[in-house]
Formats: C-alpha cells, sequence, structure tokens
C-alpha cells in the first residue's frame, strides 16, 4: 500500500483558487489553465478561514496570526453563506516576512496564489486533482473543535489525509468523512478527539490505514448492556476488510476485542495499546495470516496459559505487555523467525532467559517486571541487531558475559541481583545510549572507561556496591550521571567541567571527600546538583550563583562552614517558573532521605533567598545560622516545605507568612523565636506544635497559646464572651504534599531527625529502571 504519510509541517491555507468577488453574494471562480481542479462542492472554502480568524485566540504568537492572515490574502471579502466578510485592508494582512521562521512555516512558503497548488508542499495531486493533504502539527497547541475540519470534507477526490497532532477537540464528524469514499489513508491520532468511533467511518470501503490513537475516544455501548458500563470498539469496525493498519492505542476503550476483526484478512498492523479492553485474550488473532506486528498491551485483558498456540502468521512485532501471562515464556514464541520486536513485560514470567531468545538475533527485547531468573547467555551480548534489552526488577543474577556487540542503544537492568565488577567492553558499545545498572550488587574499584567518542547520554548506576576514586571518563554528550549510594572516594575530579550538556549529577551517599569545587561554576547547562551525605569541605562558592539553570540543589550533611552566599539568591532556575518541566524529571527521579545534618554553616539567612519564587522546598535546618527570618521569605510564592529548625533564629515570624498559600510543611523548632505566629489562609492549618517547639515564647492559634494582645481586657462591666471570629484550632488540611513534582527544590543544608513522624516525607523512586 502506498504511504501517504508527510510528515511536512505548516498551516491549511487556501487550497488552490482565487476567489473573485461578484455582485452581492455571488462569485465565479478564475482558474488557470493547467492549475489543479478542485471540486465544485468546495467552494466555500474560504468559510474555513473566516472561521479560523473568529476564533483564534490572542494569546497565540504573532507568527501564528500572521500565517492565518498570510493565505487570506487573495481569498474572498464575503461569502454566499451567512457569515461576516472579511476585511482584508492592507494593514490586516501585511506580515512581516523576517518573522516567519521557516521552520515554523513548515512548506507554506510554496503556497503562493502565483502558482500551481499541485506545486505547493503538504499537497498531493493526481491528475490536477488533489489526492492528498498532509497537515501533520499544523496547529499543535491552536485546540480547535472538529467543526473547522468542514471544508477539507467536501475534497472528494481525497484519497489521502493526514491531520495529526493539531489539538483538534470534539466529536469525530462521521458524516463529513463519509463523503470521503475514495479515502485510502486517514491519520487522525495525536489530538483530542472524544466520543465514539462514528458509525459513518465503517462506510469507507476503500480505507487500508487507519490511525485514531492517543485520543480520548471510548467506544459505544454494546447492544446487551447487563449490569457493568462499558464503552465498547464498534463491532461494525469488521466491515472495513481492506485494511492493513488499525491504531486505536491510547484511548479510553473498555469492553471485548471485537469478534468482528476476524473478517479483517488482510489486517498486518494491529494496535490497542493502553486502553480499558477486558475479557480473554483472543487467540484467534494468531489466525490471521497477513498479521506481522500486534501490540495489545496496556489493558486488562487475561492471556489463558492453558492454551496451546498455533499462530499462522509471521510475526515481526509483538507486546503482550501486562497480559497475565504465566510461566515460562512462551515456547511457540520460538517459531516466529521474522519476529524483531517483543515485550512481556509486567506479566509473571519465571524460570531462566531461554537460550533459543538470546540466540534469535531481535532487535528489541523487554521482560522487565517480571520473575525471571538465573545468568544471562553469553549469546545474547553477541547479537548483531541488538537496540534495546529492558530486563528491570527480575531476578537475574550472576555477572555480565563479556559484551561483543556494538548495536545496542538501551541497556537497562536495574532493580535484580546482578553482582561482580563490570564488563569493560561495555564502554566499547558505540551506540549505547541509556544505561541504567542501578539496585544490584555489582562491584570493582574501575569503572569502565568511556571514551571522547562515546554517544552515552544517560548513566545510572546508583545504588550498588562500586569503590574506588569518582568515575570521570563520559562521553561528551552526558546528560545525566547517577553515581549515588555507591563507595567512591577522593575529591571531584575536575574533568567534570568537560561534560558541557550535564544537567543531572547524583553523587549523594558515597565517601567523597576535598574541598567544595569551583569549577561547578563553568558548567552552565546543571539543572540537578546533589552532593548529599559525603565529606566535602569549604565553603559555598559565590560563582555558584553563575548557574542560571539549576533547579535543584543539595548540599546537606557535609562539613561545608561558613555564611551562605548573598549571590544565592540569583539563580535564575529558581526564581522564574519554566514552561515545561525538567528534562530528566519524566525519565529519573533520584531518591530523598532523611539524615542528621554535619554541615554547620553560620552568619545569617540571606534576604536575597526570597527572591526564589519559584522554589518549591527549602531546608536550612541543622545549622548555626542566626539573626532573624527574612521578610523576604514572604515572597516565596511556591514553597511547599520550609524547615529553619535547630538554628539560632531570633526575633518574630514574619507577619509575610501570610501570604505563603502554597506551604503545607513548615518547621521553625529548636530556635529563639518570639511573638505571635501570623495567620493566614495557609498558616492557620499549620497547627502541630512539634513545629514550633523549643522558641521562646511563641503564641498564637496554632499552638492554642493565646497571644497578650488578644486578650479580654479587665473592665467594669461583664459581657458574655462572644464567639472567637476564628477556632483555637484550625480545621483546614492544607494543600497536598506537592514537592513530588517541584521544578526548583533547594536542599542546601540540612536534614531531619528520622524519629520525628512528620519528618518523613518519603522517597522519590526512579520512574525508568
Amino acid at each position: 500500500m502506498r504511504d501517504f504519510r508527510s510528515h511536512g509541517k505548516g498551516v491549511l491555507g487556501k487550497l488552490c483558487w482565487k476567489w473573485i468577488p461578484r455582485k452581492q453574494s455571488t462569485f465565479s471562480k478564475e482558474v488557470k489553465r493547467g492549475a489543479c481542479q478542485f471540486p465544485e462542492e468546495f467552494k466555500d472554502s474560504s468559510q474555513f478561514w473566516l472561521v479560523m480568524i473568529n476564533h483564534v485566540p490572542q494569546e497565540l504568537n504573532k507568527v501564528v496570526d500572521g500565517l492565518i492572515r498570510l493565505t487570506l490574502r487573495s481569498t474572498i471579502h464575503h461569502s454566499e453563506f451567512d457569515v461576516p466578510p472579511v476585511i482584508c485592508s492592507r494593514e490586516r494582512c501585511r506580515v512581516d516576512d523576517r518573522q516567519l521562521n521557516r521552520h515554523v512555516l513548515g512548506g507554506l512558503e510554496t503556497w503562493s496564489s502565483s502558482s500551481e497548488c499541485c506545486q505547493w508542499a503538504l499537497v498531493e495531486c493526481n491528475s490536477q486533482q488533489v489526492t492528498g493533504l498532509n497537515l501533520y502539527s499544523v496547529f499543535p497547541t491552536l485546540g480547535k473543535t472538529s467543526t473547522v475540519l468542514a471544508p477539507i470534507f467536501r475534497i472528494k477526490t481525497l484519497m489521502s489525509l493526514d491531520i495529526s497532532y493539531n489539538s483538534i477537540q470534539g466529536e469525530i464528524p462521521g458524516i463529513g468523512l463519509r463523503n470521503l469514499s475514495e479515502l485510502v489513508y486517514l491519520d487522525m491520532r495525536g489530538n483530542s478527539f472524544n466520543g465514539s468511533i462514528p458509525l459513518e467511518l465503517f462506510h469507507l470501503a476503500n480505507l487500508e490505514f487507519l490511525d485514531l490513537s492517543d485520543n480520548m475516544i471510548e467506544g459505544v455501548l454494546p447492544n446487551d448492556v447487563n449490569n457493568s458500563f462499558s464503552l465498547e470498539i464498534p463491532a461494525d469496525i469488521g466491515s472495513l476488510v481492506n485494511l492493513t493498519t488499525l491504531d486505536l492505542s491510547k484511548n479510553r476503550l473498555s469492553g471485548e476485542i471485537p469478534s468482528s476483526i476476524r473478517k479483517m484478512r488482510k489486517l498486518e498492523t494491529l494496535q490497542l495499546e493502553n486502553n480499558m479492553l477486558s475479557g480473554e485474550f483472543p487467540t484467534w488473532l494468531f489466525d490471521l495470516k497477513e498479521m506481522k506486528k500486534l501490540h495489545l498491551g496496556g489493558n486488562k485483558l487475561a492471556w489463558n496459559n492453558n492454551l496451546a498456540i498455533e499462530p499462522k502468521c509471521k510475526l515481526s512485532s509483538l507486546s503482550l505487555r501486562s497480559c497475565s501471562v504465566k510461566g515460562q515464556i512462551p515456547s511457540w514464541i520460538s517459531n516466529q523467525t521474522d519476529l524483531i520486536y517483543l515485550d512481556l513485560s509486567e506479566n509473571d514470567l519465571e524460570g531462566d532467559f531461554p537460550e533459543w531468545l538470546a540466540e534469535r538475533n531481535l532487535g528489541t527485547i523487554i521482560l522487565s517486571d517480571n520473575k525471571l531468573t538465573g545468568s544471562l547467555p553469553s549469546q545474547l551480548f553477541q547479537s548483531r541487531n541488538l537496540s534495546v534489552l529492558a530486563l528491570s526488577r527480575n531476578n537475574f543474577s550472576g555477572e555480565l558475559p563479556e559484551i561483543n556487540t556494538a548495536s545496542v542503544m538501551v541497556l537497562l537492568l536495574s532493580e535484580n541481583n546482578f553482582s561482580g565488577p563490570l564488563p569493560k567492553s561495555i564502554s566499547n558499545i558505540h551506540r549505547l545510549l541509556l544505561l541504567d545498572l542501578s539496585k544490584n550488587s555489582f562491584s570493582g574499584n574501575e569503572f569502565p572507561a568511556f571514551g571522547p567518542d562515546s554517544l552515552i547520554a544517560f548513566v545510572d548506576v546508583s545504588s550498588n556496591n562500586f569503590s574506588g576514586k569518582v568515575p570521570l571518563d563520559f562521553g561528551p554528550f552526558t546528560v545525566m550521571l547517577s553515581l549515588s549510594q555507591n563507595g567512591f572516594y577522593g575529591p571531584l575530579p575536575e574533568n567534570f567541567s568537560n561534560l558541557i550538556m550535564l544537567e543531572h549529577l547524583d553523587l549523594h551517599d558515597n565517601n567523597i571527600s576535598g574541598e567544595f569545587p569551583a569549577f561547578f561554576s563553568q558548567m552552565s547547562s546543571l539543572q540537578v546538583l546533589n552532593l548529599r551525605n559525603n565529606s566535602i569541605k569549604g565553603s559555598i562558592s559565590n560563582d555558584l550563583s553563575s548557574l542560571s539553570s539549576l533547579r535543584i540543589l543539595d548540599l546537606s550533611n557535609n562539613y561545608l562552614k561558613g555564611e551562605i552566599p548573598q549571590s544565592l539568591g540569583n539563580l535564575t532556575g529558581m526564581i522564574e517558573t519554566p514552561d515545561a518541566p525538567l528534562t530528566l524529571s519524566e525519565i529519573f527521579k533520584f531518591p530523598i532521605e532523611i539524615h542528621d545534618l554535619i554541615n554547620r554553616l553560620s552568619g545569617e539567612i540571606p534576604h536575597s533567598l526570597g527572591g526564589l519564587k519559584s522554589l518549591k522546598l527549602l531546608n536550612l535546618s541543622f545549622n548555626e545560622l542566626s539573626g532573624k527570618i527574612p521578610i523576604s521569605f514572604g515572597d516565596l510564592e511556591s514553597v511547599e516545605i520550609l524547615d529553619l529548625s535547630r538554628n539560632s533564629l531570633d526575633g518574630e515570624i514574619p507577619g509575610t507568612f501570610s501570604k505563603l498559600l502554597e506551604l503545607n510543611y513548615l518547621d521553625l523548632s529548636n530556635n529563639k523565636l518570639g511573638g505571635k505566629i501570623p495567620g493566614g489562609p495557609q498558616m492557620d492549618t499549620l497547627v502541630d506544635p512539634k513545629m514550633y517547639a523549643n522558641n521562646s515564647g511563641l503564641c498564637g492559634v496554632q499552638i492554642e497559646v493565646p497571644c497578650e494582645e488578644d486578650l479580654v481586657p479587665p473592665g467594669p462591666r461583664l459581657r458574655k464572651k462572644q464567639e472567637p471570629t476564628y477556632s483555637w484550632i484550625a480545621t483546614g488540611v492544607g494543600y497536598p504534599v506537592g514537592f513530588l513534582s517541584s521544578t526548583a527544590v533547594m536542599y542546601v543544608l540540612g536534614y531531619f531527625n528520622t524519629a520525628p513522624a512528620y519528618h518523613r516525607w518519603g522517597h522519590l523512586r526512579s520512574s525508568l529502571r
């Protein structure tokens, strides 16, 4: 089948012709000789743009607005339909070409009324008729309803339509799609379509490719509704007998997989992953002889482990993730000699890694989250095709064999029982991008050295038994480096400053010593720096403030002394709220644990720290800080956790704390604070007396100790005591703890004892192992 899909980007403009306004509401069209002929039914194409102009949100950037108006230069001024006219004056249509970035245009620069539309990018023609529109990611953030597609449905010659990744909302317009009877290829993935799959779509008899994945489609109510409620895949889908590719993954479909799919004898690809499908796994799918790619993982399907499977198809890709497959890896898979992709993760598989699977030369093997045991066959690392090997969270053991392949790109072996030294040959895998060996028992004092030509980007060997000096040989493309919870010792190597792309550096819980390095100020890309629980001495460098991207800083439980630099208040990454989450926050999250502090920083808390408006967590506990709490702390508008305990702070708690509306944990205990605890929407909910214990005379509703100014003065007349306007015991529960997803966390100094229950914040766990 012809693949009509194109990955060009642009804005859907007027499609072919000029409209010449005549008397009032009648039109004639001027078509160049030899130019493409659009169908007569599409003569109201400008209505699409009238709708777009009237609904494009003002906050969209000027580029998008300019693109829309650019395509209106030659369109009509009014329509024969009841649509308000567009006044296309010189002022309204003027576009500064310097603002039109060609990357954003993605082909639109070829859409000119002076050229033939069949020469335009994103448009396909055959015999001067438009047969294809490739509108992939035209408006990825526009969020318009499906009514904007109406003009497209009048191009009855269309054979290929790609409107994927355009944030289109609403139900799929079934009536409009039914007009496209010649359609062979339809790609609507990556939008926000909801509701059910329209039955009209199943009348497109020529359809060979249908992709509705990554939407919010819910199916239809079954004809026989019992006590349960489900929205199933319509049984009528079986009428699309010419389909070779069907992708409904990442939706909200439930119920059983309809048996009518058996009618699709030409089906080669079936992807239904990540829905809510249930019932017994339909093994009859293996009877479809043309089937090559079958992905049904991430549902609630139940595999019948008692059935003997004899597939009639030759699969190249198979995903049975979380399908309740039990016992050993099914032996029938060994007969699938064309297989290059296998995902059996999140099942109940047991036994050893099969020799036949190691010899099969697959490209991708994903067996994570099972109960597999034993050592890995040496043949596995001889494959010339293996690109992805994911075996995390099993019970594999033994040493890794020598690696004689250069093809591996992703190697995930975390949370097993592997032991012994790493084979030095692992550093010879030139294509290796991601290496996760965390939470095993690997050991050795000579860590493999990755050369300057290495492409390695993500390295996580945390929670092992490595020792020796801190490894310093990593490739220049390293973005994430986690060596925490090992036995590395000695000073931090200055070579780290050569890792110009490094964003995440985690070395907590080792035996690192020496002075606090000055070279950190040269690592401009650094976003996360965690040196907790080591033996680093000296003072915090003023130059650290030059790390404009830094959002997480944890130097606690070391031997640091001196004052907190005023310049830390200039950390841009903690002042400005980022537009997107941390680059690595969705990939690796390092654990945060509670430990006693050894640091002894002194002096006053810098007022400049109050300027860190995006800060989520500030811990300055267990130090020798003195003076008053800065009034500027009331400007920490995003802070959720604030700990200043175990210092020598005096004076009153600033009244500006009443502005801390996100604060849900506060510890000011063991200081010399006095006066009234300020109130406020959130401060009134922080009523645990332990938060304020061992100070010099605090009072307030939070601790049920009345302040003198709140007492009723004595007088000659006794009046009935009025009910106070607030309760001595606040009943609010505060905002839920949310620092796990924080974008700016600053652990400069300290940690708590593990004993108090209110200090148990839990752990951040790795999200990809």
